[in-house]
């Protein structure tokens, strides 16, 4: 087949194969958009009287057709025409003749491309905050659902102090509400028009770029030609927001791991989210959120890429662009699967709720509680803090825990003490913490509820 490049007029010869495969655009994929924003262009040059109406009537036409020809199957894809762009235009040449080469008029590639890249990370948001949101729903009902059932809250993950599990849970989903944010942060900055900026100095022609922007569902048309063309912050700030949550779903999927485990015994996973050993017969193994917290490795490479890419390009358009689609993917690749498996895998966990509340009391989890009973009842906190410490030390010496201590070793630690104190529970620690943010089964109903409004 003889080559059908866009640009072969100033080569002779042709293109070596180890260059055609080297060189060879990622955007296969991308029909959809790429068909959008042709449509659209066609649509603003006839208007515009640029190209004849009738001649742009054609080329809409023309572009349905090739559409219809996408969607059922029936497009081969070609190597030698490179990327998606000329697999357009040539298939549509194939249906309406000459009058496919004025679709290319006032047009670049390279605006071209920024215009696909824009189209693919706003969709992109789109899909990531909607799953988030799932994500976050669930996380809302496992919160009000155990408001009040107790686990142990870790530092340094060692027991620190009681909390709720639904408290535990609703600290993901306010992370993962920032992360639906931070997406929405990006298509706001991606969605706008690049398409009119031609290879880097704008076009001679009188485009009504608003009228592109409307109907391709973009806010507002890009002011500089040359940063519209060469800048691909939005693909870096799209990874970047890919990272974060992959990096925050990744610290969710450890605690997963690490309850699944005999040695905290607080979750059972469900058998359809889980694996089993070639060897051991009795394993049962947490590989998706083990692979999920491998996965953050990748996400964060894509940001890492993308930031590398960009870092050392002059000014305008270098074809080390065309990686950006490279990031888009893989970043998306790695986010997307990772939020749709979580939002129906973590619905289906098994808490242990009696082992929770066991372990919530071990390891000394009341002290503070029983600082603050000091404090309470006027002894400076630095002291109380002492006192206690001690009371540890005593505890420890009698194997038992501090609520399993006789009152005459607390009247020996400071006379403040009365055997009210003997009555410091994980509940009464949990109610005691009755403030916004707190981990009071109240505060955390309230708390669910106003993140379940804010995601809408």
């Amino acid at each position: 087949m003889t080559e059908q490049r866009t640009w072969g007029g100033r080569f002779e010869g042709g293109m070596e194969q180890l260059t055609a495969d080297y060189t060879a655009g990622m955007d296969r994929d991308f029909w959809a958009h790429d068909i959008a924003g042709s449509v659209a262009h066609a649509r603003m040059l006839g208007k515009q009287g640029i190209i004849p109406a009738d001649e742009a009537g054609a080329i809409v036409a023309g572009l349905a057709h090739v559409l219809q020809d996408f969607r059922e199957g029936r497009v081969t894809w070609r190597p030698e025409l490179e990327d998606i762009h000329t697999h357009v235009e040539v298939l549509l040449r194939e249906k309406i003749g000459d009058a496919a080469g004025r679709l290319h008029t006032a047009r670049s590639r390279n605006d071209q491309v920024a215009l696909l890249n824009r189209m693919v990370v706003r969709e992109a948001c789109d899909i990531a905050s909607d799953s988030l949101r799932a994500l976050i729903l669930v996380l809302c009902d496992l919160g009000e659902r155990h408001a009040a059932d107790p686990m142990p809250g870790y530092t340094h993950v060692q027991r620190a102090q009681p909390v709720t599990l639904g408290h535990h849970l609703l600290a993901y989903a306010e992370m993962l509400a920032r992360d639906r944010e931070r997406f929405a942060d990006c298509r706001k900055r991606a969605n706008v028009l690049p398409l009119g900026s031609g290879a880097l100095a704008g076009a001679p022609y009188p485009l009504d770029r608003e009228m592109v922007a409307a109907e391709l569902g973009f806010e507002g048309i890009s002011r500089n030609s040359m940063d519209a063309t060469a800048d691909r912050d939005f693909v870096a700030e799209f990874a970047s927001a890919c990272a974060i949550t992959q990096v925050h779903i990744s610290r969710f999927a450890e605690d997963i791991v690490l309850w699944a485990s005999a040695e905290y015994g607080f979750v059972t996973l469900p058998d359809g989210f889980a694996t089993g050993s070639s060897i051991m017969p009795q394993k049962k193994n947490a590989d998706v959120a083990e692979l999920a917290r491998g996965r953050a490795g990748r996400a964060i490479g894509e940001l890492v890429g993308i930031l590398t890419t960009m870092k050392g390009l002059p000014m305008s358009y270098d074809r080390d662009l065309q990686e950006d689609k490279a990031y888009i993917l893989g970043a998306s690749n790695v986010v997307l699967p990772t939020l749709r498996i979580f939002t129906a895998m973590v619905p289906a966990l098994a808490f242990n709720l009696e082992r929770m509340r066991q372990v919530a009391g071990l390891s000394f989890s009341l002290a503070t509680d029983i600082a603050d009973y000091l404090v309470q009842r006027g002894m400076p906190f630095r002291e109380a803090h002492g006192v206690v410490g001690g009371l540890v030390r005593e505890a420890e010496s009698r194997h038992c825990e501090l609520n399993e201590l006789p009152f005459e070793a607390y009247a020996a630690a400071s006379p403040l003490f009365a055997r009210e104190v003997l009555k410091i529970t994980v509940d009464s620690a949990l109610a005691a913490r009755d403030i916004p943010g707190g981990t009071a089964p109240r505060q955390v109903r309230l708390a669910a509820a106003a993140l379940r409004a804010a995601v809408g």
